[in-house]
């Protein structure tokens, strides 16, 4: 099954440039849902007055050189390991879930167009990283869910309580589930639930990406760019109009001690 491309398998009953137009519409509404909600939420508003605060207030210029260093370094480290949240059981569910969804989505569209379609050659590499795309994302993203999440871990509510900030998490799990659910079922010969799981895998994929504007996944594009402009803040001096470290031993009393803290 792992080396099976099921995109293939569904071209012999939907045409290949049916899947890739629905690949190109998810994309758009990443876009609009994420333009809609920087324009309602004046997220890039805040993000442009926060750089032109700290520009006035820098005691030192960056060079080009320095600057590039810096972008990315934050880059590798701080966002390509979600170093923010200290080394842990969190961070490594986040990095999970983060790398096996990119997998995830990067493999979807090498599939749908370069390796569906009757003209089109086969790739077991690509079929494979699919499967584990979506593997590392329900591990990372349901050990999240059922014992890492605050409102579960800290706050003792029940797992199986939902709201809206949860839309971004359920989705992805959904999408990542079904379609390895719709691929087993498909490699097996059981048509009818692979018609059924199907239809759940493209419907979660309209929730996740149409529901851009109501979820947590802009959130993949602004935390980034904060992290960006925190380093470089502090690179230039302006320190987001925060004071600078204290030069004295720290002292939190006995108390910090009592639990290892968990990085909410």
């Amino acid at each position: 099954m792992f080396e099976t491309n099921p995109f293939s398998i569904l071209a012999e009953i939907v045409p290949p440039i049916a899947m890739q137009g629905f690949i190109i519409v998810m994309v758009v509404l990443i876009a609009l849902g994420t333009i809609i909600q920087m324009i309602s939420h004046k997220n890039l508003t805040y993000f442009l007055n926060n750089a032109k605060k700290a520009k006035l207030q820098a005691t030192r210029d960056i060079g080009v050189g320095e600057r590039a260093s810096i972008i990315a370094k934050t880059t590798v480290y701080d966002i390509g390991t979600t170093s923010e949240l200290g080394f842990g059981k969190r961070r490594l569910a986040h990095v999970l879930g983060m790398y096996g969804t990119i997998i995830f989505w990067v493999s979807s569209a090498m599939l749908v167009f370069c390796y569906t379609g009757a003209d089109k050659s086969s790739s077991s590499i690509w079929s494979i990283l699919w499967h584990v795309g979506a593997v590392l994302t329900c591990i990372g993203g349901y050990w999240f869910w059922f014992f890492l999440r605050v409102d579960v871990s800290a706050e003792a509510h029940p797992w199986y309580r939902i709201i809206k900030a949860d839309l971004f998490v359920l989705a992805l799990l959904a999408c990542s589930t079904f379609g390895l659910a719709w691929s087993y079922t498909q490699f097996n010969g059981q048509m009818g639930l692979a018609y059924l799981f199907l239809t759940l895998f493209l419907a979660s994929n309209l929730i996740l990406f149409g529901g851009v504007y109501w979820s947590k996944f802009a959130h993949m594009f602004y935390k980034p760019g904060a992290a960006i402009q925190k380093n470089l803040a502090e690179a230039d001096g302006s320190r987001d109009n925060l004071p600078p470290p204290a030069d004295a031993p720290e002292q939190f009393g006995l108390g910090i001690k009592r639990e290892e803290p968990k990085h909410y």
